[in-house]
């Protein structure tokens, strides 16, 4: 368990460090979308292409990985919306919650974070999840998300953002840039491909320190509108489903699957395992916000799975390793 602990600890201190620059205002709240903006457009896409392009197209084209996984996301959803609405949490805040329950941290955290702990091989499957994640997952929750007495023309409007969503996210056709390059063997001129490198390289860290510094701009936020009390049943559960749950889930669906005669690598169910294990993904707190869901509600699920996830993802790693 120490030698993971070693491991996860500067990842999970580098969060700490952009999350107290925020609070105290080392860094303007006002900087915090640039900074999102660059690991999102930039860093983040080179380091996945990097990934994508040195991982073998067996990996990242896996249907049986693929769909057990994307059986999960759509389970942990339902389940979610299910035992968290209420006369409190409507249609909008309940789908939110289910994404922040579903949707791990594994583009800006997860990646390095398993290629850290168990070697190159693990950006495959974890690159698998991020496809689902983005494409499916988020686009389910935001069409769920206009059911709030939303008519026809109120959840087309969602379906329609929530595939723009998709198509102008760089991560998604970085890593389909990536496979395109692992199939073909077409590599980059040294050039630009040195270029990529020192951008991916810049990726982990910043993305780290962004994932602080969003959570505390989003309890900033969602402090200047105190229009409630919120009550920890209304977060707090949905944090233990994330980090505990949604693991378990995963291994049992594809244990399941693997009896059923699925082509699961065990490596690579070991992969979305601790991926599940993950805390919430930050960048869900920008999107309830975008959504007028409950900013508030959300970034606390967000702070509560990513504080405990330092003892809980470190304890799946030490079990599962």
């Amino acid at each position: 368990m120490l030698d993971v602990l070693l491991v996860t600890f500067p990842f999970f201190a580098l969060v700490l460090c952009g999350y107290v620059a925020a609070r105290r205002r080392f860094l303007a709240l006002e900087a915090i979308p640039a900074l999102n903006g660059f690991v999102l457009y930039f860093a983040l896409p080179c380091m996945l292409y990097r990934f994508g392009a040195s991982t073998p197209i067996a990996q990242t084209l896996d249907p049986g990985l693929f769909l057990t996984y994307l059986l999960c996301a759509a389970v942990m959803v339902g389940f979610v919306v299910a035992v968290t609405m209420n006369q409190r949490i409507g249609w909008n805040d309940a789908a939110f919650g289910a994404l922040v329950a579903a949707f791990p941290n594994t583009g800006f955290m997860g990646v390095p974070l398993l290629v850290a702990l168990l070697g190159p091989a693990a950006a495959g499957p974890a690159i698998v999840t991020i496809v689902v994640d983005m494409v499916f997952t988020s686009s389910l929750c935001i069409a769920l998300s206009r059911l709030d007495g939303a008519d026809g023309h109120g959840f087309s409007k969602a379906a329609g953002k929530a595939l723009k969503g998709v198509l102008v996210n760089p991560l998604p056709w970085a890593i389909l840039l990536g496979a395109v390059s692992s199939a073909t063997r077409i590599a980059l001129p040294q050039p630009v491909m040195q270029t990529v490198g020192l951008l991916a390289d810049a990726a982990s860290p910043v993305a780290l320190f962004t994932i602080g510094a969003v959570l505390a701009r989003s309890q900033a936020m969602a402090a200047e509108h105190p229009h409630r009390t919120l009550p920890l049943r209304d977060y707090v559960p949905v944090a233990v489903i994330k980090l505990l749950v949604h693991p378990v889930l995963v291994l049992l669906v594809g244990a399941g699957a693997v009896r059923l005669g699925v082509p699961l690598d065990k490596f690579a169910l070991t992969v979305v395992v601790l991926v599940a294990a993950l805390p919430s993904a930050s960048n869900v707190s920008l999107l309830a916000e975008r959504f007028g869901a409950d900013t508030g509600r959300i970034a606390r699920i967000i702070l509560v799975s990513t504080a405990a996830a330092f003892l809980t993802f470190s304890g799946a790693v030490a079990l599962l390793r």
